[in-house]
């Protein structure tokens, strides 16, 4: 079994704010055999898929949200690494981790081996960006024989567990592969869910896999439908059209029957990402103009309706070591004195997406804000699938974001290094500053618990100084669940929704 690094692993991330169970253990209720009971499941998410549920994109949460997918280890409700395809592990030095498998079988029938384990490990290394989770790691896998997988890291990865169990490392039979280097997770998954059928960017239909190591699901199969307006999903909902809603705006939360209305604390924060690498904000002293003249806490009760907290820093309440650890933020750029001066007649483009119903409100109270301070100020707000590959392209100066910042492994680090590193695979802001690099380096080596998140709020602080990113809001998540749905799971890293237990009553 785990033999290093459990309170590494436990501690690094949420601990008590958790809720709900995130991996079926070996002899939970799912292994009774008493799959079947109620219904078929009628979910609504949010942000239709970008690219055919690929697991190197953003939808690779929905393959966890869905239990389709899995890795070599889960999330459990505290935040700790648990054992999902790999039954156990342990660390042989201290950039090698050898793996167990446990017996278990892909959806197309094949059998989930090392080999098999290794060729998706492979995939993903070798993916076109990679996935977030590898930004700031390299994984060589080997299989030693039919059920041991050693990986191994350039350098010392102490949450390596941690970071297997992100969505985007999900173990895929072979067939899922093509040549062209597209994914299909299109029955090739292991888990409790299978897709059937994917529709475009509306519909999938999902049935219960019965040979799942774990046990049978409760549900016959989940019907999925992307709606992305969210008063619409709250109408679903309320007129019985789906079981679960996700992401309810907060305007429409208080309109719900309060046995409907689910808050949960939530990772999430939401921010004004400012492009350096483009644009008007290459110039750091419109930066710390930019960043003055916003409020995030104007947002709170007008735009959110008491459902988010004034953002301290990019992490908020729902990470609890970060409060006790944040670092002053120092050396900033004076904020230009003439903000029309600087801009010299030039436009601050500011892109909002519409997935989150509250975005395209703030963005609005945004630009009042920065327009006072002297910007000129055009809006973009679309749907965030049809915007992404421009905001990596850095044709905006300004994004209205929301960013659930322990997503990819439960450890802040991974975010960071995603999103804010030199060679970051996220980095919208398009920050090339080598301290950031440095800090984000130096909390990736360090093993101990508190030093690592001292580390962590260090590289925190660096990020703020360069005002790529201005903090607004911590938000709480609203999740809608029919009062005849039971087994739901309130995730505040939203990476989990529906699993072997949720059912219709």
């Amino acid at each position: 079994m785990r033999t290093t690094s459990r309170g590494l692993l436990a501690t690094l991330a949420l601990g008590p704010l958790l809720t709900g169970c995130f991996v079926s253990d070996e002899g939970g209720s799912a292994t009774d055999g008493a799959g079947g009971s109620g219904g078929r499941l009628k979910v609504a998410l949010a942000v239709p898929p970008v690219q055919a549920l690929s697991p190197y994109s953003n939808d690779a949460t929905v393959l966890s949200k869905l239990s389709v997918a899995e890795g070599l280890t889960a999330l459990d409700k505290e935040g700790a690494a648990a054992p999902a395809l790999a039954k156990s592990w342990k660390q042989v030095n201290a950039t090698t981790w050898a793996f167990e498998l446990r017996k278990a079988t892909f959806q197309d029938g094949t059998e989930v081996t090392a080999e098999s384990v290794v060729n998706s490990l492979d995939h993903a290394g070798q993916a076109e960006p990679k996935p977030r989770v590898l930004s700031d790691v390299t994984l060589t896998a080997k299989a030693d024989d039919a059920d041991t997988v050693t990986i191994t890291t350039k350098a010392a990865d102490p949450v390596l567990p941690l970071r297997l169990a992100s969505p985007a490392l999900g173990i895929l039979a072979q067939k899922a592969y093509a040549k062209d280097g597209t994914v299909s997770p299109v029955g090739t998954g292991t888990g409790p869910f299978e897709i059937t059928k994917l529709t475009g960017k509306t519909k999938a239909a999902l049935d219960r896999f019965d040979d799942h190591w774990g046990g049978k699901a409760k549900a016959p199969g989940v019907d999925v439908t992307w709606i992305a307006d969210g008063t619409a999903r709250a109408n679903a909902l309320r007129g019985g059209a789906v079981d679960i809603a996700e992401w309810i705006p907060t305007a429409q939360a208080k309109l719900l029957d309060k046995d409907t209305r689910h808050e949960v604390p939530s990772v999430r924060t939401d921010s004004l990402v400012l492009n350096t690498g483009s644009g008007i904000f290459t110039d750091a002293t419109l930066r710390a103009a930019a960043r003055e003249a916003v409020d995030g806490g104007a947002l709170v009760d007008s735009v959110f309706g008491g459902y988010a907290d004034p953002a301290q820093g990019l992490f908020g309440p729902a990470v609890p070591w970060a409060a006790d650890n944040r670092v002053a933020v120092s050396g900033r750029a004076s904020a230009a004195a003439d903000v029309k001066a600087k801009t010299k007649g030039k436009t601050l483009r500011l892109a909002g997406y519409t997935n989150r119903a509250e975005l395209p409100e703030a963005a609005t109270v945004l630009q009042q804000q920065l327009e006072k301070a002297g910007f000129t100020v055009k809006q973009d707000i679309r749907e965030y699938t049809q915007m992404e590959a421009d905001l990596l392209a850095g044709k905006y100066d300004a994004l209205v974001f929301s960013r659930v910042t322990l997503l990819d492994t439960g450890d802040a680090v991974a975010y960071l290094a995603s999103d804010y590193t030199s060679d970051g695979v996220y980095n919208i802001a398009g920050l090339k500053d080598p301290k950031v690099d440095q800090a984000i380096k130096s909390a990736a080596g360090e093993g101990d618990t508190e030093r690592r998140q001292q580390q962590i709020m260090r590289a925190e602080a660096e990020i703020l100084r360069t005002d790529a990113v201005v903090p607004l809001v911590n938000e709480k998540v609203v999740q809608g669940i029919a009062t005849d749905v039971e087994g739901v799971l309130l995730d505040p890293r939203e990476r989990s929704l529906v699993d072997v237990d949720t059912h219709v009553k």
